[in-house]
């Protein structure tokens, strides 16, 4: 292709791009298989096709939007174009300056949106919107605004959505459609045909942990805790349906505004109180079950620092309970014996076996929570001639964190072989041009599957790679395995209906000013 350096398109890679010029695309493509080619391709294409006209490639982060503008930079002639990115550190003035000369304008969805809002530009003479980690465009997030203002402003309007997973809620899946005005969807996984001889074979291993004896003892306490403040929310009336983590979250809200139109209310002020107890308790159940001791220890000791400084009278009432000091007392003297949860041990033995194999090992744990990040980072770099470090977002308000800068090193020593394993959170699921691994290992399946399939398109596409999911028995890990499962098929059967549904005209997303063109 004209313009294009240093790379060649593959075959699947093409075709996508042929339907991308006649249609607004959603492209759902795994990670590592060339979506970002799809939109250089397309760039070329549509400034060819009207010059003097501007691409935007908007991407969540700043170092996603960083990545593709490097990546442009790479492959794309020096001559055919001015590239810049925009972020809020440029101030409005100078964006107004640098959106008159640039062709291709990299950024973030909340810059456009501000600049958009401000009346700083228009975006009447943009051929062509690129929205990355599309399965974001839902509810009121930017992007679907930049979209829609899009639609309405644009001279000559093309969109392309690019995504690993747009999710397998198919009212979502259509919602992403609606928003980004999409008239077609390309799906490939890593078992299409077309696809399947670039990629390279990835082993799949489950392995099942049974949990200790001591560990199920202290659950059923923290069940019957748990019990006595579902109990009461039932008996209050404010809780009818089931009592997972998310339906008591849910819960947690619907109160709140209950009580803010009148505060008075006792028994919803008591029920907010049962309510949030119930959910402590969860989480603490769900850092028992999947994570490390010590990290369900250290939440137990925040509980109870939480209840020293009298910060509420639930969490007072909560640890001052026989069944809290016996959780407590039971994960101290287990921790003083050096116990641990079972898979902490498994992941050890993991990277012993698998170092000894491969000397050039590269690994990435992915897990829920920042402390179980830090936890197993601090045990693997215990075990001598192996150094790893954790990648997780950044600071909260309170807690450790990484600024944008501090990740970025940490890909770079990562690439350049100074990191032998990531230690990460979602951080690393999306997008981020992390280099390839040869294993994966999550320390807990995840029951969503845009998460599942970001996560193991992180290994075997230019080597051989392995995918390792540990597993306790009996627990909500047993559950989330087999949810993201079935998640991932529901995505499938969800995109083949709606596409068959474009196909058949009967469902239609352009807008009529698209009908002109």
């Amino acid at each position: 292709m004209e313009f294009l350096e240093g790379i060649i398109p593959r075959e699947y890679q093409q075709k996508i791009f042929e339907t991308c010029i006649k249609k607004n695309c959603l492209v759902v493509l795994p990670t590592g298989l060339g979506k970002t080619l799809i939109a250089l391709m397309l760039s070329i294409e549509r400034m060819k096709q009207f010059p003097g006209e501007k691409v935007v490639f908007l991407a969540p982060t700043k170092p996603l939007v960083e990545q593709h503008l490097n990546y442009f930079k790479k492959h794309l002639s020096e001559l055919f174009g001015e590239m810049n990115i925009f972020t809020g550190q440029i101030n409005s003035g100078e964006r107004k300056k640098l959106w008159q000369n640039s062709d291709i304008i990299f950024s973030t969805p909340q810059c456009v949106a501000n600049d958009l809002n401000k009346k700083l530009y228009n975006l009447n003479d943009v051929c062509l919107l690129i929205e990355d980690e599309a399965h974001r465009c839902i509810k009121n997030y930017d992007y679907n605004y930049v979209a829609h203002e899009y639609i309405k402003q644009a001279k000559h309007p093309r969109i392309i959505g690019l995504t690993a997973s747009p999710g397998s809620d198919r009212s979502k899946i259509k919602e992403i459609c609606k928003n980004l005005s999409i008239e077609e969807v390309e799906l490939k996984t890593r078992d299409s045909e077309d696809v399947k001889n670039y990629l390279q074979e990835l082993k799949f291993e489950k392995i099942m942990l049974d949990f200790p004896p001591e560990f199920e003892e202290m659950r059923q306490v923290l069940l019957k805790l748990f019990e006595g403040y579902i109990t009461e929310l039932r008996t209050r009336k404010v809780l009818f349906g089931p009592a997972s983590k998310t339906d008591l979250i849910n819960l947690q809200k619907k109160i709140s505004v209950t009580i803010t139109r009148n505060y008075k209310n006792f028994n919803y002020m008591l029920g907010a109180s049962a309510c949030a107890q119930a959910i402590k308790i969860q989480h603490a159940l769900e850092l028992l079950e999947t994570q490390t001791l010590e990290g369900f220890n250290k939440y137990l000791k925040n509980l109870l620092e939480q209840a020293s400084k009298k910060q509420s009278k639930g969490v007072v009432k909560l640890v001052s309970k026989p069944e809290f000091n016996f959780v407590f007392v039971q994960s101290n003297e287990l921790l003083s014996k050096k116990r641990e949860h079972p898979k902490m041990q498994k992941l050890l033995d993991i990277i012993i076996n698998e170092k000894q194999k491969n000397e050039k090992m590269k690994m990435i744990v992915f897990t829920q929570f920042r402390e179980t990040a830090s936890n197993l980072s601090k045990r693997i770099n215990e075990i001598g001639g192996i150094k790893s470090k954790i990648f997780i977002g950044q600071a909260k308000k309170e807690g450790e964190g990484l600024n944008q800068k501090q990740q970025k090193k940490i890909i770079e020593e990562f690439s350049d072989g100074k990191i032998d394993i990531l230690c990460a959170t979602c951080i690393a699921e999306e997008g981020l041009d992390i280099p390839e691994v040869n294993i994966v290992v999550f320390y807990e399946p995840v029951p969503s599957a845009i998460r599942a399939i970001q996560r193991a398109g992180r290994t075997a596409r230019l080597m051989k790679g392995k995918l390792i999911m540990l597993i306790t028995k009996r627990t909500r890990d047993e559950a989330f395995f087999y949810v993201s499962k079935s998640r991932e098929k529901k995505m499938k059967t969800a995109i083949q209906n709606i596409q068959e549904d474009m196909a058949n005209g009967n469902l239609k997303y352009k807008s009529e000013k698209q009908e002109t063109l």
